[in-house]
């Protein structure tokens, strides 16, 4: 998996693989499939793999279930970075001549 591509990006190229491999005759199961994908993931998933390889039995997950899951994840991931990025301004709801006599006073003090 590359840094930038999304989980669906991915799982199309890894369902290519496993179709180039039918084609030439070797059978790849569903397992062979899901270790695949859980060692070609990025570092942004790790915690991800720990999570699934201790949980759940790999053996008898199927593909679009891990993938659904690490879209889930990547939505989440995406959603936390956006809302990091976000700020707050301030609008001043006076008038300018509130600010100058203000100032006028601030100066005679």
């Amino acid at each position: 998996m590359k840094y930038d591509e999304s989980v669906q990006e991915f799982h199309m190229n890894i369902l290519e693989i496993a179709n180039a491999y039918g084609a030439l005759g070797e059978k790849m199961t569903e397992e062979k499939l899901v270790r695949k994908i859980l060692r070609s993931l990025t570092k942004k998933f790790d915690m991800k793999v720990t999570v699934i390889e201790e949980a759940q039995n790999i053996k008898n997950m199927k593909v679009e279930e891990h993938i659904g899951s690490l879209q889930t994840f990547e939505m989440a991931i995406n959603d936390k970075s956006e809302n990091k990025n976000k700020s707050i301004s301030f609008v001043s709801n006076t008038s300018d001549e509130q600010t100058q006599g203000d100032l006028e006073t601030d100066e005679e003090i």
